[in-house]
């Protein structure tokens, strides 16, 4: 015996149950092609040459392994109190290396080397950034760094926000002498399902970056600056990080900060570079 099609009421509910899981489908397709471009937000514009915007600095070319030309600033210690240590900034997933000259004079004037990359994608970069790309890019940098004489052990790595989850790979592979984690994240996924809560982020995102992971067997030494109004990256998800790194030598909380306020630049993250250095080699 046949089963009666369903009629009034119920075919209404059928055909609004069928409209609901399309657009379900539309938006997470949508969510899947185009995630890229909501977790990367590069100013491609070409940045003026480093010695126009940083006194002493100079262009410097990163060749990744897989045949990419990536500029960069290399920035000299400034000469008096020169700590014979570099600093590799990776940077977040906004802007360009322009928008981090401040920075990088505030690390200079402290004494360090300092290395302003910016990814594939980025700062007039060639390529289109994604998480092995980045690697790839971050690899790249360490290689320059090592022939102008900055080996990873005498290098400490700034990594802010997604460029946390840039540092924390490449420490596996080439560990440098401590990390400074800027707004950091357990897991890439943890940020994208606190933004999107109606989203099975987890089950669609792309690019991971495991923080956490990536640290769990890490003997670099390791400070996490959090600022603990950070409406991009929830601090707890900081705090977290500082919790889980098995060499932590500072939590620095930057009470009243948001993810992108001129302090998350400024003074307080290039003194706690200073104070990671004088723990990793200590002043004479």
């Amino acid at each position: 015996m046949s089963t009666p099609a369903p009629r009034g009421p119920a075919r209404r509910v059928l055909r609004v149950l069928a409209v609901l899981t399309l657009l379900g489908v539309v938006v997470m397709g949508l969510f899947w092609a185009l995630q890229r471009s909501l977790v990367y937000l590069p100013d491609a514009a070409a940045v003026p040459p480093a010695g126009e915007v940083l006194p002493g600095a100079r262009d410097v070319t990163l060749q990744t392994e897989d045949g990419l030309e990536l500029g960069a600033w290399l920035v000299p210690a400034a000469p008096e109190g020169d700590r014979d240590l570099a600093v590799l900034v990776a940077p977040g997933n906004g802007g360009n290396r322009a928008g981090r000259a401040g920075l990088a004079q505030q690390l200079s004037a402290r004494g360090f080397t300092v290395l302003l990359m910016d990814y594939r994608g980025y700062g007039g970069n060639p390529g289109s950034p994604s998480e092995d790309g980045l690697a790839l890019d971050a690899l790249a940098a360490v290689d320059t760094l090592e022939r102008e004489g900055w080996p990873p052990e005498r290098t400490i790595y700034l990594g802010e926000s997604l460029g946390t989850g840039v540092v924390a790979a490449l420490q596996a592979r080439r560990p440098p002498a401590g990390m400074v984690l800027r707004s950091p994240f357990t897991e890439l996924a943890d940020v994208g399902a606190h933004h999107y809560p109606a989203l099975p982020v987890r089950l669609l995102l792309r690019d991971r970056y495991p923080v956490v992971e990536h640290l769990a067997a890490s003997t670099v030494p390791v400070t996490v600056v959090r600022g603990g109004r950070d409406s991009v990256v929830p601090t707890a998800l900081s705090a977290e990080v500082a919790r889980s790194a098995p060499a932590l030598v500072e939590e620095v909380v930057l009470e009243d900060a948001d993810h992108n306020d001129p302090v998350m630049f400024g003074p307080p993250v290039a003194d706690a570079v200073v104070r990671l250095a004088e723990r990793v080699r200590p002043p004479g």
